[in-house]
């Protein structure tokens, strides 16, 4: 490439590189991070970001010259040269993708299969969708919840089944999501690492009430989760025995008409 061309082309690239890595790294992109599978994800994304990047970055600076440089005079119709065959960028632009896409590949399942280790030990919770709310039943207390809590430091198998079309469970800080689907019973692993109320989303395009299915996932500290969910136990056992109990006012002092 001619000086008269290196020049302008690398200031251009300067420019917009300077301009593209100050949307990607002086903007505040992601959430709290709150569970163990937070920061593998986060890996990852930031090197897609990264790598998207530095494409556009060199497209956009070769776009954006090239339209300048080499536009046609005003009345110049005419064809511009021809090129054919460039083997040395053709074997470029085809090994560097497929290195690219080798890279994300293996990172990518090796960061799935992380965050898809079971521990034996881990909390079952589960969960059932419908339109438009969700359910979390705790099966070894015996009780139903409309907010979703789960202990700090302990990882956390959600079975979830949906009642009519699919949804999707997602909670943005804990960087994972699973989608609930009829008939089948789907699982979500994840492990919280930090204690907080936050948002629970449906992410799945459900119906005309999709925007207000939302709950709360709640992340507290293991003594407390096992204090609530025993305290939720036995009022649970309360009340399933009052409920099943004679009711007080179920006799009548009014003697019979006669």
């Amino acid at each position: 490439m001619k000086n008269r061309h290196l020049v302008p082309l690398v200031v251009l690239h300067l420019i917009i590189g300077a301009l593209t890595a100050a949307v990607i790294f002086l903007i505040d992109w992601w959430p709290d991070q709150a569970a163990e599978q937070a920061p593998r994800v986060d890996g990852l994304m930031w090197f897609l970001v990264i790598s998207s990047g530095v494409i556009f970055t060199g497209v956009t600076s070769f776009l954006v010259y090239a339209l300048w440089r080499f536009r046609a005079a005003p009345g110049d119709e005419s064809d511009g040269p021809p090129h054919h065959g460039n083997t040395k960028l053709e074997i470029a632009w085809t090994v560097i993708p497929v290195i690219l896409l080798a890279v994300i590949a293996v990172w990518s399942i090796a960061v799935t299969g992380k965050n898809e280790k079971k521990d034996p030990n881990r909390e079952v919770i589960q969960v059932r969708a419908w339109q438009f709310a969700w359910e979390f039943t705790y099966p070894d207390s015996g009780f139903t919840t409309g907010d979703l809590r789960v202990p700090s430091g302990r990882q956390v198998e959600l079975q979830m089944r949906s009642s009519d079309v699919i949804h999707n469970l997602w909670v943005p800080e804990f960087r994972v999501k699973q989608d609930v689907v009829p008939g089948v019973t789907t699982e979500l692993l994840v492990n919280p690492t930090k204690v907080g109320t936050y948002d629970l989303i449906c992410a799945e395009l459900c119906g005309a009430g999709h925007g207000i299915m939302r709950s709360r996932a709640i992340v507290m500290e293991s003594s407390a989760y096992d204090a609530w969910k025993r305290q939720s136990a036995a009022d649970a056992k309360a009340t399933a025995a009052a409920a099943s109990s004679p009711s007080a006012g179920s006799t009548s002092d009014t003697p019979p008409a006669g």
